[in-house]
């Protein structure tokens, strides 16, 4: 009886520590870093070339906004159990495998097939409901981008922020309380590293109501040139 409660307690013990390490491995890890891994260059510029008039220094500063404005929106998404759930359901549905990321520049100018994984229409209506025009105005002042542009930028990036996060998930076995761990791991960095990201996320507790354009005078063009600034 002694040798079993023994070696009971060792394997306990060794499944405390697995979860240590796991926990600590995921919680360190910020999606606004892999994002830099996978938009490399060639992607960004087969993304430049989608975008009319736009300029390379344009797309790539945009498009460091709207990743960070998607996980921002994600990370508040979870908030709820029932948005966790829903997030959690989506990824194993369609974006788990993350298909996605494996032809980037492909899927960026739309060679690819229709699917619930690539509808960035629906993912967008999904996170930001009527809000969608002050995320549009805030991308498109930050990056010199018109509106157009801005918006199109959206539809093609939601489908890579869920389909990151959905190969990320699947690549380390995240369950939900370790997905939103790391969720929030991401706008908690981003927050230390440019505390200017906090005018994201007074935009998306806005309901839709009123424009931006005055939120963004008040709150501030330096900050948010800060914000967007590309090291």
């Amino acid at each position: 009886m002694e040798f079993i409660l023994k070696k009971l307690t060792l394997h306990k013990v060794i499944n405390i520590e697995h979860s240590i390490l796991f926990n600590a491995k995921h919680q360190k890890m910020n999606l606004l870093d892999l994002v830099q891994q996978v938009m490399k260059p060639e992607v960004l510029s087969s993304l430049n070339k989608q975008l009319p008039q736009a300029q390379p220094q344009q797309t790539q500063t945009a498009t460091q906004l709207a990743m960070s404005t998607l996980f921002n929106a994600l990370a508040k998404n979870v908030q709820s159990d029932k948005g966790l759930q829903g997030l959690v359901g989506a990824l194993n549905r369609d974006h788990e495998q993350g298909n996605i990321l494996q032809d980037l520049s492909k899927f960026v100018v739309g060679d690819t097939p229709q699917s619930k994984a690539t509808d960035g229409v629906g993912i967008l209506s999904h996170l930001f409901g009527g809000n969608i025009f002050n995320i549009v105005e805030l991308i498109s002042k930050g990056s010199g981008l018109n509106r157009n542009n801005s918006m199109n930028m959206l539809v093609k990036l939601a489908p890579v922020a869920l389909g990151l996060l959905g190969n990320v998930k699947q690549q380390n076995n995240l369950q939900a309380d370790g997905l939103k761990s790391l969720l929030m791991n991401t706008v908690q960095e981003e927050r230390k590293q440019r505390p200017e990201s906090t005018l994201i996320e007074k935009l998306l507790d806005k309901n839709g109501d009123g424009n931006i354009k005055d939120d963004v005078m008040q709150m501030g063009m330096k900050a948010l040139g800060n914000l967007l600034r590309v090291g």
